[in-house]
């Protein structure tokens, strides 16, 4: 027998995971450039622990950017984007052991227009609206970060 506590977490992420797959990648983009601004702030403050903990987070939702593209698309736009997501994460992997910013930064240049043209594709197509402006990247994590949320980005685009 499931407790009733059990069976109404279950139900409830089930109702939490109802976000739409175009937005989901929006905000996976979002989060992924805050938890690079974290990883620079731990390598300016000699935080070992706070760059490693979001550097893997920024690591993790990247890849599974990746995995989102559609098993079996082999079209141009596709291949770029596989290609693109694998060299951003080849390059922040070394971030841990030489601390350059300056990979970090400009894995976000691309990240950022990434987003832009995210937001006036897709975004658009399915009427969301994205006022917020792309450069606006430097926010920080929420107080309580939903830890999985990058478990929840495999969404065929």
């Amino acid at each position: 027998m499931v407790p009733t506590h059990s069976l109404n977490a279950y139900r409830q992420s089930g109702k939490q995971t109802s976000v739409h797959p175009v937005k989901l990648i929006h905000m996976a983009y979002t989060r992924v450039l805050s938890l690079l601004d974290c990883a620079k702030d731990g390598i300016r403050q000699h935080d070992p622990k706070m760059r490693g903990e979001n550097l893997s987070k920024a690591i993790a939702l990247i890849s599974e950017l990746n995995a989102s593209i559609e098993q079996g698309d082999d079209g141009e736009v596709a291949a770029f984007l596989r290609g693109l997501y694998q060299a951003i994460l080849d390059e922040l992997g070394k971030v841990s052991v030489n601390e350059d910013i300056q990979v970090i930064d400009q894995a976000q240049v691309y990240i950022i227009k990434l987003k832009e043209i995210w937001e006036n594709t897709a975004m658009k197509e399915h009427g969301f609206d994205c006022n917020e402006d792309v450069s606006s990247h430097v926010s920080r994590p929420p107080e309580q970060e939903e830890e999985n949320m990058y478990a929840k980005v495999s969404v065929s685009i």
